[in-house]
């Protein structure tokens, strides 16, 4: 069953989304058109009063949850093609105007975790904010060899909200499986894990501050990216402390425009920079929201990046397939973007390969077949999940970060450079990429780096081959084999039967405290087996314990 504290945060939810008046926006959704008589309950329904427009509503509502709401707004701010204008203004704003906590009590944090008084580590700090976002807020300060930095500061209690919130996350995922066919496809579960992962490891800046040090040093010297320089002294779990950059926000155009910045040139690179992270470094900045980017008006077109607590990276197989269906995908192969979603496994063996070819070239044609600055990637990405649906294509939840930060490449690519052409300039970097893996020197390389591996085992080789052919010989070789299929039913059907043995019992028992209240026996007993007998009916029918 659901906790008692998942279900009073699921009320405090609705209560909120009742206060800023959403509930005719969400009930308006076309796939919850038969709750719309739900309307008529509502308390917005019978009152008449002025309220704030919708996007400022949804921002607030989204701002007053808590920080995975934030996450969201943010993640879709930058889709102007999926979004009204006045939403999509309202939400750029949770980039890093969320309303902030006090600074004196940002001082205290500062000094509970660095064990200093804040007078004592600086020599200058600022208690007003120089940004507030959904995990953290920002504050300038001076060292005391006169360094400029940004001291960034988690918020007090994140991480009780966002672990409550992520509970309900996991009981919505877990009905979803037991109540909704379509969800096996979508794998609620294993996508609310990964999101539990991703969203963990940013309430540690001690693991922030290691990955802007990785990323630093990957474009060291470079004219494309700049990653500020982490002060290790002054940082801990809950304080990190950079460099402080100035730059020009990539989401002001107008300041751009005014300093002479080639906006083509700029929205090019920020491509270019996206898939060296994915390809080149295979460690990419996965939180790549205009409010965590900003422009150096000092060299053309070189981006400045911060906040760096969410990074990903992919394992070889999925680099390798990603990169084979984008660059199939620009060549408009699409009988091998079909083949490759078959044999790396993310649509099942038994899909014919022709009819999947059949079914992405007529989404995709029509939509390449028009002027380029009319073609939305991410309208295109939305309409090949519905065809996907259909071929029972698989979510793969370690590709999510990816699929969010190109999306919201591409949106911010948009806005500085509406002709911007994702693929074109995409292009030529996979094809390099490929040549160089199949590049003869490339493989001697490998061949080396491998070397001292096969030199140390090769050994042992002939001592593993008389033990396979001994235990052959006498009939003792075995092969193990695990089909993770299996598995899956195996485990569908230990819930079912949990299940059913729940409503048998619980049924059971209800029936039996029905026939001693028949007799007249209303005996402390008898309620007891109506109560326990209820509790395993609700447990059958909502399967809350299915994983």
């Amino acid at each position: 069953m659901l906790g008692i504290k998942i279900l009073w945060r699921l009320i405090g939810v609705q209560q909120i989304l009742l206060r800023h008046g959403l509930d005719e926006l969400i009930l308006g959704l076309p796939w919850l058109r038969p709750l719309r008589f739900l309307r008529w309950f509502s308390p917005n329904t019978w009152r008449r009063r002025r309220r704030p427009p919708r996007g400022e509503r949804i921002r607030l509502a989204l701002e007053e949850l808590g920080p995975i709401y934030v996450k969201f707004g943010q993640a879709i701010s930058t889709r102007r093609d999926l979004l009204p204008d006045d939403i999509a203004l309202e939400l750029e704003k949770l980039q890093d105007r969320v309303p902030p906590f006090p600074g004196v009590q940002a001082r205290r944090m500062i000094e509970a975790g660095l064990g200093a008084e804040v007078t004592e580590l600086f020599a200058e700090f600022d208690e007003v904010p120089l940004a507030s976002a959904s995990i953290a807020q920002v504050h300038s300060a001076r060292l005391r060899d006169g360094a400029e930095v940004v001291v960034k500061v988690l918020r007090p209690g994140i991480e009780a909200r966002i672990r409550q919130d992520l509970r309900l996350m996991y009981a919505f995922a877990r009905l979803a499986l037991n109540f909704i066919p379509e969800a096996r496809r979508l794998r609620p579960v294993e996508v609310v894990a990964e999101f539990e992962k991703t969203i963990l490891d940013e309430l540690d800046m001690v693991r922030e501050a290691a990955n802007a040090a990785q990323l630093r040093r990957h474009f060291q010297n470079s004219d494309i990216l700049y990653v500020p320089k982490v002060y290790w002294d002054w940082t801990c779990p809950r304080v990190l402390v950079l460099e402080r950059i100035r730059g020009i926000p990539v989401a002001n155009r107008p300041a751009l425009e005014q300093a002479g910045v080639d906006l083509k040139l700029l929205a090019e690179r920020g491509v270019e920079i996206f898939f060296t992270q994915v390809f080149r470094d295979n460690y990419f900045h996965a939180d790549m929201h205009p409010g965590n980017i900003f422009v150096d008006p000092a060299r053309e077109a070189r981006y400045m990046a911060v906040d760096f607590g969410i990074v990903a990276s992919l394992t070889e197989a999925d680099q390798y397939y990603l990169a084979a269906n984008l660059l199939a995908f620009f060549n408009r192969d699409y009988r091998k973007v079909a083949a490759m979603h078959v044999e790396s496994g993310w649509v099942p063996p038994d899909v014919r390969v022709d009819e999947f070819e059949a079914a992405i070239r007529s989404v995709c044609e029509p939509i390449f077949a028009k002027p380029l600055g009319e073609i939305s990637y991410g309208r295109l990405l939305l309409r090949l999940f519905q065809t996907a649906r259909r071929f029972r294509m698989e979510v793969q939840p370690q590709l999510v970060l990816l699929q969010k930060t190109l999306l919201q490449i591409e949106g911010l690519g948009r806005q500085l450079y509406p002709q911007l052409d994702l693929w074109q300039t995409a292009k030529p970097y996979l094809e390099n990429w490929f040549k160089q893996r199949v590049h003869p020197k490339t493989l001697f390389d490998k061949t080396l780096e491998q070397l001292p591996v096969w030199a140390e085992q090769f050994p042992e080789a002939p001592t593993w081959a008389l033990r396979v052919l001994h235990e052959a010989s006498r009939g003792e070789l075995t092969v193990r084999w695990r089909s993770q299929e299996l598995l899956e039913l195996q485990a569908q059907l230990r819930r079912n039967h949990r299940r059913t043995v729940s409503a048998i019992g619980g049924g059971a028992l209800v029936v039996a405290a029905s026939v001693l209240l028949g007799q007249g026996l209303v005996m402390p007993v008898t309620w007891g087996l109506a109560g326990l007998g209820g509790m395993l009916l609700t447990r059958a029918w909502w399967g809350a314990d299915s994983r």
